[in-house]
Order: structure tokens, then sequence, then C-alpha cells
């Protein structure tokens, strides 16, 4: 590339690295135009959230009040939210988590508990919705939640976690909340 640059003609221009340049912006400008930016902006984000208002603004506000007094739920019994036990195991080329949650005064379908791994390679964070299994014994609204997984990564980079659940609602966006096994 340098001597690209340092070549020129008779006029002084760097022919070579000119074209480079104008092979460049032809290929990278589609990805990184404004045009391309509003439209996926416009798709994944601004409609979708229109369309949330309008669900939400429908019967006089029936599901944006069904969705505040959610929060407001969440406000006061998120906080006695915790796990028990936790148990791994690995066998035949599949890890099986199980982990106990204790959900106090929430309803179990208002809290999703999922597996989670950070990404590899700049690649995306693993997440897995953890599927409830049995209700403890002896105690109040406790349950066993169980996933599996391939052993193509070491159990240690899994994390069990709880996070807040309502249809329709963007999480972390709209709730932020994460209650994280330790």
């Amino acid at each position: 590339m340098i001597p690209e640059f340092y070549t020129r003609d008779k006029q002084g221009i760097p022919v070579t690295w000119v074209q480079r340049v104008r092979e460049s912006m032809a290929q990278l400008t589609p990805q990184f135009c404004a045009n391309r930016t509003v439209g996926e902006y416009t798709e994944q984000h601004y409609l979708p959230a229109a369309s949330a208002y309008l669900k939400r603004a429908n019967n006089q506000g029936e599901s944006g009040v069904n969705i505040v007094n959610w929060r407001h739920e969440l406000d006061q019994k998120w906080i006695a939210l915790r796990f028990g036990e936790v148990k791994i195991e690995s066998d035949g080329g599949q890890h099986v988590f199980e982990v106990q949650v204790y959900l106090d005064g929430l309803d179990p379908e208002t809290v999703r508990v999922e597996l989670y791994a950070n990404g590899t390679c700049s690649g995306a964070p693993v997440i897995v919705k953890m599927e409830r299994v049995r209700q403890l014994l002896g105690a109040t609204n406790g349950f066993a939640y169980r996933v599996t997984v391939a052993t193509s990564r070491p159990a240690t980079d899994y994390t069990v976690r709880a996070i807040p659940h309502y249809d329709g609602i963007a999480t972390p966006l709209e709730n932020a909340r994460i209650l994280w096994q330790r």
C-alpha cells in the first residue's frame, strides 16, 4: 500500500492509491450510509415502539395500567428474590444446570430464569432460557429450573440470572433489573 501512495503520475496524483480509495468507498459506503441506518432504526426500533404504544393505549390504556402494576409489584418484591443451590452435571457432551429459585411473592410468570455466558471472539453472548421443572417442597414460591447445553464450553463459563418478564416489555430497556447467581 505504501508504494501505491508514493507512486505518482506526471501531475502528482497517486493513481493506484486513488483507485484503491474509490473501490473501498464503493464497497463500504452502502454499509455505513445514513439511508441504511435510518431504515434499520425504523424497522428495528421505531415501528416496533409505535406498535407497542398502540397496544398499550388500546382499551383506554388497560395494557399500560397492567404494565405499571407489574412494575410496582417488582419494585416491592424483587429484593426478596434469591437463588438457592445450583447443581451442574456434565455427561455425554452436555452440561445440565439445575438451580433453585425462591420468588417470594412474585408470580413465576413475571420472572425469566436464564443461563448466561459472555460471547467469545467478539460474538454474541449465549443466553438460554431455563425451564421451571418443579416446585420445591416446603418452600413458599420456590422452584427448580433446569437447562441443558453442549459441553463445547466449560461449565464455569456460565452463570444463572433472573430477569423481569412481561409480554411486550423490552428487557433490559424498559426494566433493567437483573439478579445474578453468585
